[in-house]
């Protein structure tokens, strides 16, 4: 059987214990008891008497923190022993402190329990000896026990709670610093996705052209057809340096007092549709819907067509491209379909890393809608396959399309 190791008394504790121990002993020395020897309370007769009660108090104050039960128990009856004697204060003094620990630092049953404990025994000190006695005098056996014992219980338990309190406070505070430390890192990482998305949007669709043209310029011998890309070169290396400087300046810390520029909303399909039709695109814009969208769904509709004609220019094989949009149900709908296939087409492709489709997902996911892309059959008699974008915008934050 293994043996039981006891835990290390404080250092405090054992201080408490020896200057108890000394204290009690110069007024042994000296001869000053708590009761004058003859009295028909004191049965053990004789000074040495005293000692034994304070020896044990004393012991019970090393254990006053490790084993705040076992010291109470004994110290009682210690306590008890004491009032046999001529009676020593700093017995009675240690002992109040080894009650007030054990509310301290005992259990919280303990903590709860002795107070009322206390309390009735400090109410039937003072009614029993005044019923018995009758003499006002008796009273003061009930003050004394109380003195003793209840005063230090209660104090213990309100500097117990007290304790606690702010136990469950440091807890809070440093619950409500992670949830804050939380929120912080997820707002960065939403922050880096956003400008993530707004960097592709705004210059892949400038520099797809730009690879596109630049290789038909290199590949091709006709001088007309190599002034007509590189006039299409230049016009999206000026558009897309003119909106990397826009996103530039926005993320400078010299410009956060600047206004932010504006967003791109529908007003500006017309704009973006001739220059995918001046990159050589087929593209037929079928309906654009009315006023009154909310900011977020129209730059959301603006950047999934545009990242869908990037993608169409890319990866499209020839004929033509279509751009619907309708409203209803509180949906704002986007679909933009583009051959599939190889489809002869002459023009080079630019390589393309897989990030507009999961940006425009992500968009859409934002808004609570839905969103798909993938090779969907064609309308027209002849068969074949289309590539269609489709995205449902709700129009009133918290609806699912």
């Amino acid at each position: 059987m293994a043996a039981v190791r006891l835990a290390r008394p404080h250092r405090f504790d054992v201080y408490i214990a020896v200057g108890g121990l000394f204290g009690g002993l110069l007024l042994w020395g000296i001869g000053l008891g708590m009761r004058p020897a003859g009295q028909p309370l004191v049965v053990l007769e004789g000074r040495w008497s005293l000692l034994a009660p304070l020896a044990v108090m004393a012991g019970c104050e090393v254990l006053r923190r490790t084993a705040p039960r076992t010291a109470l128990l004994v110290g009682t009856a210690a306590l008890a022993v004491d009032t046999l004697t001529q009676g020593s204060l700093v017995t009675v003094l240690m002992f109040t402190d080894v009650m007030y620990a054990a509310v301290l630092y005992g259990p919280s049953a303990t903590a709860r329990r002795l107070p009322w404990i206390t309390g009735l025994l400090t109410v039937a000190a003072t009614v029993v000896p005044f019923a018995v006695w009758r003499v006002p005098e008796a009273l003061l056996i009930g003050v004394a026990v109380g003195i003793v014992s209840f005063a230090p219980a209660s104090t213990g338990l309100i500097v117990r709670s007290h304790r606690e309190d702010a136990e469950a406070a440091r807890l809070r505070a440093e619950q409500t610093a992670l949830l804050a430390e939380m929120d912080r890192v997820q707002a960065v990482t939403a922050e880096r996705s956003r400008m993530a998305r707004e960097l592709h949007d705004m210059v892949a669709n400038h520099l797809s052209a730009i690879a596109i043209h630049s290789t038909a310029a290199l590949s091709l011998e006709d001088p007309g057809t190599t002034r007509q890309a590189l006039t299409v070169i230049r016009e999206n290396s000026v558009e897309g340096l003119a909106e990397m400087r826009r996103l530039i300046g926005l993320l400078r810390d010299a410009g956060a007092g600047a206004a932010p520029g504006a967003a791109p909303t529908l007003d500006g399909l017309g704009t973006l549709v001739d220059t995918a039709r001046a990159n050589g695109l087929d593209v037929t814009l079928d309906a654009v819907p009315g006023k009154g969208l909310p900011a977020p769904v129209e730059l959301a509709a603006y950047r999934i067509v545009q990242e869908s004609l990037t993608n169409a220019l890319k990866h499209a094989a020839r004929g033509p491209v279509t751009v619907a949009l309708s409203r209803g149900d509180g949906v704002l709908r986007v679909e933009v379909t583009s051959p599939y296939g190889d489809g002869g087409r002459d023009a080079p492709r630019a390589p393309g890393s897989g990030a507009g489709l999961v940006g425009m997902r992500e968009r859409t996911a934002l808004l609570h809608g839905s969103f798909e892309a993938g090779p969907v059959p064609a309308d027209d008699p002849a068969g074949g396959k289309v590539w269609a974008v489709r995205a449902a915008l709700p129009l009133t934050e918290g609806d699912s399309a």
